[in-house]
């Protein structure tokens, strides 16, 4: 073996030897700076400790008698309070949801109802509350006005020819519509003028079981009016014509005297 081969082994061994003691020197400063601080954590620890004892120096501790004691807290569902309304509130409301139990169509805006001429005014009461049966109803929701007035006919005149007394007719609320509900006013129209004036005794909006205000319960006479109101001509004070949703659709609106009855 060369010269030169034996000088590069020898470096090598000389360097192996120089990492070994350099990793332990290196070690051994790592654990002298660990143990520095160590001892500075727990100097400065025992530093605290003296100065929070003479802070307290002279301060006397109170005793569990002179303790203050708990508030109680309130109940969940005390017998009176905000809670018990907050409750009931609740119930209201998911009762009106799942069923309409305490809604009134009858407070609404779009509540309309009419009487008759000589006709007491609570007879509109008793029927909106569904006092009456309903023997006979039409739905004409989504239908044109042509064809509506024409259907509405049809089944007015097979109400009465077969002595039906309570319908109940379909029209719809008429939300889409841009103005005011179209078929629901031309209804409104019809029953409070015309040939079918002298068969109406009253209507009102339906309960919310039968449609709300998207229907109308209309209380038919066995007999039209005589032959004298039917060539009355109508005085416009005796109407209070319905535009205005909400109000009543009088047919007349002459109040009725307490010995009047209906016998139609």
């Amino acid at each position: 073996m060369s010269s030169k081969s034996r000088n590069t082994f020898k470096s090598f061994e000389e360097l192996t030897r120089f990492l070994i003691e350099n990793r332990s020197k290196q070690r051994q400063r790592k654990t002298t700076t660990f143990l520095k601080g160590s001892k500075g954590s727990i100097a400065a620890e025992t530093d605290d400790m003296q100065a929070f004892h003479d802070a307290m120096r002279g301060v006397t501790p109170l005793s569990r008698s002179d303790w203050p004691e708990d508030s109680p807290s309130m109940p969940l569902n005390p017998l009176t309070g905000q809670n018990d309304r907050k409750d009931e509130e609740i119930a209201q409301l998911e009762a009106l949801v799942e069923s309409g139990a305490g809604f009134m169509v009858s407070q609404t805006p779009e509540y309309v109802e009419g009487i008759g001429y000589r006709v007491r005014p609570e007879i509109t009461t008793r029927l909106h509350r569904g006092d009456f049966a309903i023997q006979s109803h039409i739905d004409l929701h989504g239908f044109g006005v042509k064809l509506a007035k024409e259907t509405l006919d049809c089944f007015l005149k097979d109400a009465i020819r077969t002595g039906k007394r309570q319908i109940l007719i379909i029209h719809g609320r008429g939300l889409s519509s841009p103005s005011k509900p179209v078929l629901k006013t031309r209804i409104c129209e019809w029953l409070t003028a015309g040939a079918w004036r002298k068969w109406v005794i009253a209507f009102t909006s339906a309960r919310l079981c039968d449609g709300g205000s998207g229907a109308t319960y209309v209380l038919l006479r066995r007999r039209p009016l005589t032959r004298r109101f039917k060539k009355k001509r109508p005085n416009p004070e005796d109407f209070q014509k319905a535009p205005v949703a909400g109000k009543r659709i009088g047919l007349v609106s002459r109040p009725s005297s307490p010995s009047n009855r209906i016998r139609d």
